[in-house]
């Protein structure tokens, strides 16, 4: 079926019942619309902690490549005849704690044991008991309700 304006210059209308999505990101039986909101609204405030874990991993990346950054500085001003400032660098900077007592290995590590892992299992918890374990399904609605039937770049799967 090819994709077509109809005259009048009017879309295709949208939420046509032909190319339904696949069982796993349909609402299951007896799902209110609330439920679906909520359970949804769950699942974004986790997506929202997995970027917050992707940054704090950056962190972690980011200040070992300047702890190591550093080294090649204090040898270089080392070098340079600058051992005062070297001396300096290496004693107050080089292989600090970032918090009180951590590297930040043990900041990734703190946060994936007692804040990540439990709002994975958590939102786990919610969706299986509440939409039969089914990932999506909120965000699934909003694709049928804004595809347009018969375009070829709105089809409900692939």
């Amino acid at each position: 079926m090819s994709f077509e304006v109809p005259a009048g210059g009017n879309t295709p209308s949208v939420n046509s019942n032909s190319g339904r999505p696949d069982s796993e990101h349909r609402r299951p039986t007896g799902a209110g619309d609330d439920t679906i909101a909520a359970v949804g609204k769950v699942s974004e405030a986790l997506e929202c902690v997995e970027r917050a874990r992707g940054h704090l991993y950056d962190l972690h990346q980011l200040i070992g490549h300047a702890d190591l950054l550093l080294e090649d500085a204090i040898g270089m001003l080392e070098a340079a005849g600058h051992s005062d400032h070297a001396t300096r660098l290496e004693q107050e900077m080089l292989g600090r704690n970032v918090i009180s007592g951590r590297w930040t290995f043990q900041i990734v590590e703190d946060f994936d044991d007692n804040y990540w892992s439990v709002f994975r299992s958590e939102e786990r918890r919610v969706r299986e008991a509440l939409q039969d374990g089914k990932r999506h399904v909120f965000e699934s609605e909003m694709k049928e309700r804004r595809r347009t039937d018969g375009h070829p770049d709105h089809t409900a799967r692939p």
